[in-house]
């Protein structure tokens, strides 16, 4: 295979991990997000603390440890296993390291939006008889979707870019496990691999752009439909 086509390959993988783990991720994050920002219970600085713990853990760690969690030889790895689902050395596991390392962005991205609306919206809205849910539907939920985009795409932002776990978890397996940070990182290793790095970083920054361009018009879009409203 060329280095272009290993490129290519790479760059696709990294989508196809970052789609599925912002997907995935986003409803979790949403809950934890209103959790946080509403709901108070005892323990609270808990939950807040264990969602923001990959951002201070080094991303080896976290890759370590997932390894250690649901690796081949751990008894939760090997009950995933009996059902079909393998996560170590595996694409699936990338989505998974993806996912722990862009939640907490995504969760406090939410969390802002959420504690930005006035609660006597809401409280308007359920004294005019609605039931929770459709307030949370009709009057939450396009008051804080701009931070759910926003929440969302820094969680693919993450997603694409995230490294150190994914290699620790999943290895660098090229056409399985090796996503475009990976393929970088090998091109860097091998002597005079500089002109091939130097396409994917250009893959990397032109995705990076798109993907910031895209969330700003829909943001736009976004913020009309709540003005129109």
């Amino acid at each position: 295979m060329t280095a272009d086509a290993a490129a290519w390959q790479a760059l696709g993988l990294s989508l196809w991990v970052a789609f599925w783990a912002t997907l995935l991720a986003m409803p979790l994050a949403l809950w934890v997000a209103w959790l946080l920002a509403r709901v108070p219970f005892r323990g609270k600085w808990l939950l807040n603390a264990a969602v923001h713990l990959p951002l201070v853990l080094p991303p080896v760690v976290t890759g370590y440890l997932l390894l250690l969690s649901f690796g081949r030889s751990a008894p939760l790895g090997r009950a995933l296993e009996a059902v079909g689902l393998q996560l170590a050395f595996h694409w699936t596991g990338a989505v998974l390291a993806a996912i722990v390392m862009g939640f907490p962005l995504m969760v406090r991205a939410m969390r802002l939006a959420i504690e930005a609306v006035d609660p006597k919206l809401e409280a308007a809205a359920a004294t005019l008889g609605a039931p929770r849910t459709h307030v949370f539907a009709r009057v939450t939920l396009p008051l804080i979707a701009p931070g759910i985009l926003a929440g969302a795409v820094m969680g693919f932002a993450k997603a694409m870019g995230e490294f150190g776990a994914t290699i620790t978890f999943v290895a660098n397996i090229p056409g399985q496990t090796q996503t475009l940070p990976s393929a970088i990182w090998t091109a860097l290793q091998i002597p005079g691999g500089e002109s091939a790095a130097l396409f994917m970083v250009a893959l990397a920054c032109l995705v990076a752009v798109a993907a910031v361009v895209i969330s700003e018009a829909l943001a736009r879009r976004v913020a009309a439909r709540i003005a129109g409203a």
